[in-house]
């Protein structure tokens, strides 16, 4: 009965918190009354907050909970259609609605044409014997020009971007110069702990990059996914399916994400359930239970279809819980 009455205690306390944050996002209250003790309208508000809120400015960055866009380039806006797609809007969208990590693909428009100038946003692998390029591309370098623009409109913010690379380092460290990017990037010696956001932010490095490809000594602002983080399992069938449990990676490190899309035919993301997926109180719920499983909340919350739910809103909602109980 204990647990049950716990059980009960906590889905009430975390619907308090979606609704509250579901009315704040929304203008139909004010963070006075708070989400937590500590939240006020200030937070929320002032120039000086960090991601959207003043008490993540002294918090270690693996102690925040960041939105990300799984393939955030591979949208119907950006010409990719389904079922190469992952979302409907490209990325000016997703910034305006407070995403600030970003999954990405990197390829050459060509195999076997292996230049600066061919590197692309493209949805698959080269295994097929052609770059998947052919479903579908956005220039690598336009698009993170795009983001340097964006950051610089929004100073006070921490960025983080996954890449899955299939060209040269140098040629992927090419881009994010010519896009303006590389300068802004912080470099993290594994087994050492964060930087609070505003440390980050003060030092002008607001940019982390992870990659999935191993470690390269030659390029230690590329962090290895698998060294500095760990994540869940990703596209199961139902989301009673997900779970916290580490697919890959190291879990004895800090940085963790929280993977949260469902498959749909042939594996591919399902576009039909969105809603779902994304469904705010679900979000929040999920979060809560790797939080407690882990002893620290999500990093990073990573979803298909972003425009259907709200990702953004639940992981608003977990940054202002001081503890998963």
């Amino acid at each position: 009965m204990g647990a049950v009455m716990h059980a009960f205690s906590m889905r009430a306390g975390l619907s308090a918190v979606v609704f509250a944050t579901l009315m704040l996002l929304a203008g139909c209250t004010t963070p006075t009354v708070p989400l937590s003790d500590s939240i006020t309208e200030e937070d929320q508000q002032s120039s000086e907050s960090c991601n959207g809120l003043a008490v993540l400015c002294e918090r270690t960055y693996d102690e925040v909970t960041f939105p990300e866009t799984h393939n955030a380039f591979s949208t119907h806006e950006d010409g990719i259609y389904y079922p190469a797609a992952n979302h409907q809007t490209g990325l000016m969208a997703q910034w305006n609605a407070g995403m600030r990590a970003f999954m990405v693909d990197t390829h050459y428009e060509t195999l076997g044409d292996e230049r600066v100038e061919t590197v692309r946003l493209c949805h698959g692998d080269d295994d097929r014997g052609f770059s998947p390029c052919s479903y579908g591309n956005v220039n690598a370098e336009a698009w993170l020009s795009q983001l340097k623009t964006l950051m610089d409109s929004a100073p006070r913010d921490v960025v983080t971007l996954l890449v899955e690379n299939y060209v040269q380092a140098d040629h992927l460290q090419a881009v994010f110069q010519e896009a303006g990017l590389y300068d802004q990037v912080f470099l993290h010696d594994v087994n050492t702990p964060w930087p609070t956001l505003i440390q980050m932010i003060d030092a002008g490095t607001p940019l982390v990059v992870f990659w999935e490809q191993g470690g390269d000594p030659s390029h230690p602002w590329i962090h290895d996914f698998l060294t500095h983080s760990w994540t869940t399992n990703f596209a199961e069938e139902n989301t009673e399916d997900m779970n916290c449990d580490p697919l890959r990676g190291d879990p004895e490190q800090e940085v963790f994400h929280m993977n949260n899309w469902l498959q749909g035919p042939l594996g591919l993301s399902d576009p039909s359930r969105g809603d779902e997926a994304n469904d705010v109180e679900f979000l929040i719920e999920r979060a809560t239970e790797c939080w407690i499983q882990h002893g620290k909340r999500p990093t990073f919350i990573a979803v298909d279809w972003w425009e259907d739910g709200d990702v953004v809103a639940a992981a608003l909602a977990i940054n202002q819980l001081e503890s998963p109980v």
